[in-house]
């Protein structure tokens, strides 16, 4: 199942991994008001595909020798000239994207090759694993031409901590991927040639798992980072694990564990390898 737009694509394999892609590699990948709407509308059906578990897990890439140089400046300068109420409108806008990826209810991945500049950092920080080239490297450059990263500042500070979110965001210093990888915003750093590898590894190893369990998890886990020790977040964890053991997934987890064999949902075609190998 493939969806090219003109800034994006999105490809569905049998599987059930979504590959949304940005395929604007002329502009390094900056991202404008047609591109965000697009990658709303992918992202939008992909939350439908997940919930139904059509979708199981959702890696977020890019063309071209860099990952995104965050906003377009020709769009930049074209809401200069718009009113505050129109520049609100489009923020929000930007604002609806991050949170949709940070929602997706299915795994995500993001493969960073390169530069990920500006807004393209809030993408990476909203992504449940990123893999990241040794080439990669991230800034959070809005202060330099008077603007804040403050749409992405919540997912950002979620990732890298708000100590550190003050002196990247109030410098626009360019952290290196080791840096990112220490920080926190990166999980595994790979070679240039080797990122398709290591991404289609964690991809397999997310397979693995049970659909409804991954889903069930990553919903609990939001929840969790949101009151993490109150009576009703107990009360909630104590129910997720309850459900799942009585749930059809659960039985034939507990059963293909016990018969030393595959679970249903996990695809055949699957790469043996851990993800730390």
């Amino acid at each position: 199942m493939a969806d090219t737009s003109s800034y994006s694509k999105l490809n569905i394999d049998e599987r059930g991994v979504a590959w949304l892609t940005l395929a604007r590699p002329d502009v390094h990948n900056a991202f404008d008001d047609a591109l965000i709407a697009e990658l709303n509308r992918h992202l939008e059906r992909l939350h439908e595909l997940a919930e139904q578990g059509e979708v199981r897990v959702v890696v977020l890439g890019s063309e071209g020798k860099h990952f995104s140089a965050g906003a377009d400046l020709n769009w930049m300068k074209r809401m200069v000239e718009y009113s505050v109420d129109a520049n609100l409108d489009d923020s929000r806008e930007l604002s609806r994207l991050m949170h949709c990826l940070d929602t997706l209810p299915c795994p995500t991945v993001c493969r960073v090759q390169g530069a990920a500049y500006g807004g393209a950092v809030g993408l990476a920080a909203c992504c449940d694993l990123v893999i990241a080239s040794e080439a990669a490297r991230f800034c959070l450059s809005e202060v330099r031409i008077g603007l804040s990263p403050a749409v992405i500042s919540p997912y950002v500070q979620r990732a890298i901590g708000s100590r550190q979110m003050r002196r990247y965001a109030l410098t626009a210093e360019v952290m290196d991927v080791t840096t990112a990888q220490t920080l926190g915003l990166v999980h595994e750093v790979t070679g240039k040639q080797e990122i398709d590898e290591r991404v289609a590894v964690y991809v397999n190893t997310l397979l693995d798992a049970s659909p409804q369990a991954s889903r069930a998890t990553k919903a609990l886990l939001a929840e969790v980072a949101r009151a993490p020790d109150s009576d009703a977040t107990r009360e909630r964890c104590c129910q997720v694990i309850s459900k799942l053991r009585v749930s059809a997934e659960g039985q034939e987890g507990l059963g293909a564990f016990f018969d030393k064999r595959p679970p249903a949902w996990k695809p055949q075609q699957d790469n043996d390898k851990e993800p730390g190998a």
